[in-house]
């Protein structure tokens, strides 16, 4: 899904800033977009707009599957990061790896996580039946598992924000970019629309 794009803050921390790394794909990396129009750079100006005091790590890296995610979840993990979203699976799916495999990354991610005393919002990608209905299923369960086991917050698509957007044609062509996989900016724009409610009530929830 893309060439690699390596960690990088989209701003500067200062002391009372919140340090919210997005460990994640070519979908939180940007792929295809110029910088300032990736998820990312677009979630912290959301967040900053909803009044929290955030800077965001991009952590995305595009190609990752879950394994990738999880061969470098330690060196993500730095002393200065206070929380970290999650958002892998999709290349995992692409691939049609073993959901029993993906599970077991996502879960060494998450058991990293905690084992640095920061919590995690999981985002999810939804699969197909292209495999078939039992990949499907042990896909997608995979998620709601994970949540309930390390009781993290989870939205289970990350294109959530997109689906009540028209006709699959028209979401293509309004939102995608020309490979159908990566949305384009105004498909970011939608999509953090969606997630930056959820993850705004995360980290204030966090907060008090």
């Amino acid at each position: 899904m893309g060439s690699i794009v390596p960690a990088q803050t989209t701003g500067q921390a200062g002391d009372d800033t919140l340090v919210v790394a997005a460990l994640g794909d070519s979908l939180t990396a940007g792929f295809g977009l110029p910088a300032p129009d990736g998820f990312v750079p677009n979630l912290e100006t959301w967040l900053e707009g909803a009044g929290l005091n955030v800077d965001l790590v991009n952590a995305g890296v595009s190609g990752d599957t879950t394994a990738g995610g999880l061969s470098r979840v330690a060196w993500t993990l730095t002393p200065d990061v206070d929380v970290m979203i999650v958002a892998l699976g999709g290349n995992d799916f692409l691939r049609g790896i073993d959901p029993t495999n993906s599970r077991e990354n996502l879960r060494g991610i998450l058991e990293a996580a905690a084992e640095a005393d920061v919590d995690v919002f999981l985002i999810g990608i939804l699969s197909t039946a292209n495999f078939g209905s039992d990949f499907q299923t042990a896909f997608n369960g995979m998620y709601v598992d994970l949540a309930a086991e390390f009781d993290v917050p989870l939205e289970t698509n990350f294109f959530a924000g997109l689906v009540d957007l028209g006709t699959p044609f028209e979401i293509l062509e309004g939102y995608m970019q020309s490979d159908g996989i990566h949305p384009n900016a105004a498909g970011v724009d939608e999509i953090v629309a969606d997630l930056g409610p959820q993850i705004a009530q995360w980290l204030r929830a966090r907060a008090q």
